[in-house]
């Protein structure tokens, strides 16, 4: 991690995921499934869950957002993309609540907790595959 990555992931209160970003942890995250049966899975999960609320749901745009209810609070946008048959994306957008303007780094330790929790959910593939389509 060069000084500029490391300033981007301690000194910001925002972080998402993306095809090529610089940290492989934080890339999108593909798994073997449908939009339609991936949405209602994640939407089940963060209902029932006891740290998130979810704020708003569309199943037809394939997003959802949320507030941690424990904890730091952060604002999460989840979106979920079928890109092919049995390839859907999910990617995080997170933004810390905070009085400073950066959190050292918990928006992008939310993502990466998010993102394995998914894996317990669904099928994984892999990550950053848009450099194969």
């Amino acid at each position: 991690m060069n000084i500029k990555q490391w300033f981007s992931t301690y000194f910001t209160n925002h972080a998402e995921t993306s095809e090529e970003h610089w940290n492989e942890m934080i890339r999108t995250h593909y798994f073997k499934t449908t939009k339609d049966k991936a949405f209602p899975l994640l939407e089940d999960y963060y209902r029932n869950s006891n740290k998130y609320k979810v704020m708003s749901s569309s199943k037809e745009h394939g997003e959802m957002s949320l507030q941690t209810v424990k904890g730091k609070k952060a604002f999460i946008v989840v979106s979920v993309v079928m890109v092919q048959p049995l390839r859907t994306a999910v990617d995080f957008s997170v933004t810390t609540e905070s009085t400073l303007p950066f959190d050292f780094g918990y928006s992008h330790k939310l993502i990466r907790e998010q993102q394995e929790e998914m894996k317990k959910l669904l099928p994984f593939l892999e990550t950053s595959m848009a450099h194969k389509m």
